[in-house]
């Protein structure tokens, strides 16, 4: 199946990272959501022209997307399999002007991501999965991801706004010796899939769509992200959307 959809994902993800591009450094209003994330319109704009292609390309789908209407977990129960998707993961980073946003659209069969990609608008990478591998295309060439044997020190990634956390940094002292970078989104797990990072603990909240894709590029690149108890991630299991603290690194 996705054989035959990786090029018109990818396609659509360049098109409208495009249209995210064309908002970027540009005076956007934004409302924050109950949960106190940022929404703006090009959040917005991105899930309508993603929906509508995913919907060309697997009509009898349903999607889940950061910005959709509220769907209840009695209706979502119901699903095998879906469209999971964040049209714009890192609003922060976007309206910061760090570039470090990207697209997430992930494949959910049986609570497990099946298929993930990640597109990052301003250097026009893809990440995604295909037949057990995970790969990276720029510029028309593509390469194999595999992730690297954990240095000394250990290379720590985690979010700009995470280095607060009093739960991280008690986890982190168990740790004899690393570094710590700071990368926004989910290009956090691509990283590390891709060798730049070793470790990519979580403490802080997110959502699941904000972690299947990645998960599953990181997974299908020889890496593993388990929870507290050490259990790979299910998606779709409970009323609310929330992941759980978890633990991303580059061993499997």
């Amino acid at each position: 199946m996705f054989d035959s959809l990786i090029s018109p994902l990818i396609t659509l993800t360049t098109q409208v990272g495009e249209v995210i591009m064309s908002f970027y450094k540009s005076d956007v209003s934004v409302v924050v959501k109950p949960d106190q994330t940022p929404l703006t319109v090009v959040d917005q704009t991105a899930h309508q022209l993603i929906v509508e292609g995913l919907n060309n390309l697997t009509p009898n789908t349903p999607i889940l997307s950061e910005e959709s209407n509220e769907i209840s977990f009695n209706e979502r129960s119901t699903w095998s399999e879906y469209w999971l998707i964040d049209p714009l993961d890192g609003t922060k980073d976007f309206l910061e002007h760090t570039g470090e946003f990207c697209i997430c659209i992930a494949y959910i069969k049986n609570n497990k991501p099946l298929f993930g990609l990640v597109y990052a608008p301003l250097e026009r990478i893809h990440y995604y999965t295909l037949d057990g591998q995970s790969f990276k295309q720029q510029a028309g060439a593509k390469t194999l991801l595999k992730t690297s044997p954990a240095s000394n020190p250990l290379k720590v990634v985690i979010g700009h706004h995470s280095f607060h956390n009093e739960q991280l940094t008690n986890h982190l002292k168990h740790q004899s010796s690393y570094s710590i970078s700071r990368l926004g989104s989910a290009l956090k797990f691509c990283q590390v899939a891709e060798g730049r990072y070793d470790y990519y603990p979580r403490f802080g909240p997110c959502s699941e769509w904000d972690t299947a894709a990645g998960v599953c590029i990181l997974q299908n690149a020889g890496g593993s992200v388990a929870d507290e108890q050490g259990q790979a991630l299910k998606y779709n299991t409970k009323d609310d959307l929330l992941s759980p603290i978890f633990f991303a690194s580059g061993k499997s």
